[in-house]
Protein backbone atom coordinates (compact mmCIF):
# COMPACT_ATOMS: atom_id res chain seq x y z
CA UNK A 1 0.00 0.00 0.00
CA UNK A 2 0.92 3.53 -1.07
CA UNK A 3 -0.08 6.72 0.98
CA UNK A 4 0.45 10.04 -0.38
CA UNK A 5 0.57 13.02 2.19
CA UNK A 6 -0.79 16.75 1.27
CA UNK A 7 -0.50 19.60 3.68
CA UNK A 8 -2.38 22.67 3.65
CA UNK A 9 -3.17 25.59 6.15
CA UNK A 10 -5.31 28.23 6.75
CA UNK A 11 -6.70 30.80 9.44
CA UNK A 12 -8.70 29.81 12.52
CA UNK A 13 -11.06 32.20 10.90
CA UNK A 14 -11.48 30.11 7.87
CA UNK A 15 -10.51 26.38 9.36
CA UNK A 16 -14.15 25.43 10.04
CA UNK A 17 -15.42 26.60 5.87
CA UNK A 18 -11.76 24.80 4.63
CA UNK A 19 -13.13 21.84 6.42
CA UNK A 20 -16.15 21.62 5.48
CA UNK A 21 -14.81 22.44 1.22
CA UNK A 22 -12.22 19.46 1.87
CA UNK A 23 -15.23 16.59 3.44
CA UNK A 24 -17.83 18.39 1.56
CA UNK A 25 -16.68 18.84 -2.65
CA UNK A 26 -13.22 18.15 -2.38
CA UNK A 27 -13.03 14.62 -1.21
CA UNK A 28 -16.22 13.17 -2.86
CA UNK A 29 -14.98 14.70 -6.17
CA UNK A 30 -11.90 12.44 -6.02
CA UNK A 31 -13.68 9.57 -4.66
CA UNK A 32 -16.31 9.95 -7.88
CA UNK A 33 -13.41 9.79 -10.25
CA UNK A 34 -13.12 6.02 -9.42
CA UNK A 35 -9.38 6.38 -9.92
CA UNK A 36 -8.28 2.48 -9.97
CA UNK A 37 -6.41 1.49 -6.60
CA UNK A 38 -7.77 4.25 -4.68
CA UNK A 39 -8.76 3.01 -1.04
CA UNK A 40 -9.29 5.76 0.99
CA UNK A 41 -8.71 9.66 1.95
CA UNK A 42 -8.54 10.71 5.91
CA UNK A 43 -8.39 14.23 6.89
CA UNK A 44 -6.32 15.29 9.91
CA UNK A 45 -6.38 18.88 11.39
CA UNK A 46 -4.29 20.37 13.47
CA UNK A 47 -4.21 23.82 15.63
CA UNK A 48 -1.44 26.05 15.90
CA UNK A 49 -0.82 29.40 17.64
CA UNK A 50 -1.35 31.43 14.33
CA UNK A 51 -2.64 29.09 11.83
CA UNK A 52 -4.33 25.64 11.36
CA UNK A 53 -2.58 22.65 9.46
CA UNK A 54 -4.94 20.10 7.48
CA UNK A 55 -3.05 17.11 6.15
CA UNK A 56 -4.50 14.49 3.59
CA UNK A 57 -3.71 11.02 3.70
CA UNK A 58 -4.67 9.01 0.26
CA UNK A 59 -4.01 5.19 0.25
CA UNK A 60 -3.20 3.55 -3.06
CA UNK A 61 -2.78 -0.48 -4.15
CA UNK A 62 0.60 1.15 -5.26
CA UNK A 63 2.91 3.49 -7.13
CA UNK A 64 1.34 2.61 -9.88
CA UNK A 65 -2.11 3.93 -9.18
CA UNK A 66 -1.67 6.84 -8.15
CA UNK A 67 -0.18 8.84 -11.24
CA UNK A 68 3.48 8.13 -10.31
CA UNK A 69 5.56 7.06 -12.82
CA UNK A 70 8.90 4.80 -12.56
Amino acid sequence: MIKRIWHGWTTHANADRYEALLKEEIFPGIEAKQVPGYRSIQLLRREHADEVEFITLMAFDSLRHQGVRG
